[in-house]
């Protein structure tokens, strides 16, 4: 099924999504509409232009590729299933995710992964190419975040207040030098072929979506942030 978006109201794009009984849906020219397959599970979305905010919000199942930049709160508090975006995404990617992968080739906002949270087989997974912006992983309660760096020329690929108010969860910087302003619950230290090998199935899947070079991205430094088990937030959540 194709579907010209153009000047195409959010609520009738949506509508005709959820009407849809072809599993297989191409979406042409999107120009910014909004809540693009929220909730939406057993599909297959293939989106050229730009999504506006809330790309797969609560996403349960579906797959989700964008060939373009996409807006604000991409994959907020989805549950299942996978956003790929061959571009840049705005602030709040993967915004209180509880389950499901979101790989972004380009850069990230402002607090990426904000809120994650984990639960049982629930783990959710963010993986940014290039840059994140400031306040990523704050208040973190699970999950996985992963920043590669790769293309922005930067020894530290992230901005500003990295994992404030983190208590679960781990953040993987692929980085020369550690960012200066790590605050004092977080712990952070040089990985190991352990530590990779925790990350090396979604890094492959990674470089086999983008066309990079594994062996380039797992040769260089990658450092493993987790909260401090001695945090006192930690006994307030179910799932650490």
């Amino acid at each position: 099924m194709k579907i010209d978006a153009g000047q195409m109201p959010f609520q009738e794009l949506n509508q005709r999504l959820r009407s849809a009984e072809d599993g297989r849906i191409r979406i042409e020219n999107c120009l910014g509409q909004r809540y693009i397959a929220s909730g939406s599970k057993g599909k297959k979305l293939e989106i050229h232009g730009t999504p506006g905010n809330a790309l797969g919000a609560y996403l349960d199942g579906s797959e989700i590729t964008v060939y373009g930049n996409v807006q604000e709160a991409t994959g907020d508090t989805m549950n299942e299933g996978t956003i790929t975006v061959h571009g840049s995404a705005g602030d709040a990617t993967g915004y209180a995710m509880r389950g499901g992968r979101i790989f972004v080739k380009g850069d990230t906002g402002y607090r990426a992964g904000i809120h994650m949270k984990a639960y049982r087989d629930k783990i959710p997974m963010l993986v940014v190419g290039g840059r994140a912006g400031s306040f990523l992983g704050e208040y973190q309660a699970g999950g996985v975040i992963i920043v590669l760096g790769l293309h922005c020329g930067q020894k530290v690929p992230v901005g500003n207040f990295c994992g404030t108010g983190m208590h679960g969860g781990a953040i993987y910087l692929r980085c020369e030098e550690l960012p200066p302003d790590l605050p004092p619950q977080v712990v952070a230290y040089p990985c190991g072929e352990r530590e990779l090998a925790a990350i090396r199935q979604p890094l492959q899947e990674f470089c086999s979506l983008f066309q990079e070079s594994f062996d380039q991205v797992i040769g260089k430094s990658f450092y493993l942030l987790k909260p401090d088990t001695k945090n006192p937030y930690k006994q307030l959540y179910t799932q650490n």
